[in-house]
């Protein structure tokens, strides 16, 4: 299949027809590793036993690090 590369913001853009994102289970939002190899684009997608919390929280500090936010009383069956 043949695409277009879109300009969006600062980068490009590739679209995903739908047909392939059904095929191999891609949600908006979901994440993908994104590699060159030998000259070619390689976008996989990453299930979710794939991520890793110690990858993800690598770049937390205590500089960046986020204040508890307090959400209110607990509704419905959010009691731990």
């Amino acid at each position: 299949m043949k695409t277009r590369i879109q300009k969006w913001g600062n980068s490009l853009a590739l679209r995903i027809p739908k047909s392939f994102a059904t095929e191999i289970h891609l949600e908006q939002g979901a994440l993908v590793d994104m590699s060159l190899h030998d000259g070619r684009l390689i976008v996989e997608p990453l299930h979710p036993s794939s991520v890793i919390l110690e990858d993800l929280l690598k770049d937390v500090t205590a500089e960046n690090l986020h204040s508890e936010v307090d959400t209110g009383p607990v509704v419905g069956r959010e009691v731990w």
